[in-house]
């Protein structure tokens, strides 16, 4: 499953629809204004929300939170202790954690879990520009959770990219 997205800067209160392979709207990242901390949800092509991402807004370190249904379902935060910059950690409640890593302003990275790829966000796929795609490589994994990961590192390493 091959999903488009058009690289624009995410900032409070921007909505941007991502598209399937076949031009198709899929989900529509719906990003909150108003709001005290960075505040998106993921919809459905039919409005209906399938996950709220947030920042944390008292973390040590720059922390995103995807819950569904209002409950905690995943936290993205940089993996501390690691030599690449680009490198995050995903811990889902159940306790299973995905790494993501790669150039990660460059829209080139993977998402991976105990070393096996789960989806590959690239641009280099597409001729369209100021587009990535992300390319979900297992059948059965969860589409908005990997679309909603790739949100949230992208938006902290924006965020970090602004601070330094």
């Amino acid at each position: 499953m091959r999903f488009l997205v058009r690289d624009r800067l995410l900032g409070i209160g921007d909505d941007y629809w991502i598209e399937d392979d076949r031009g198709a709207k899929v989900f529509l990242v719906d990003g909150k204004a108003m709001r005290l901390r960075d505040t998106f949800e993921l919809k459905d092509m039919h409005g209906r929300v399938l996950v709220d991402i947030r920042r944390k807004m008292f973390a040590v370190r720059d922390t995103m939170v995807i819950e569904r249904d209002g409950e905690p379902l995943a936290t993205i935060r940089r993996k501390r202790l690691s030599l690449l910059r680009n490198h995050y950690r995903v811990s889902l409640v159940d306790g299973t954690e995905l790494d993501v890593s790669g150039k990660i302003l460059d829209r080139e990275f993977a998402v991976e879990y105990d070393g096996e790829l789960l989806a590959v966000v690239s641009r280099r796929w597409l001729h369209v520009r100021e587009t990535y795609g992300v390319d979900v490589v297992r059948e059965d994994a969860d589409p908005a959770l990997l679309i909603a990961v790739t949100v949230c590192v992208i938006h902290l390493a924006e965020k970090e990219r602004e601070s330094e």
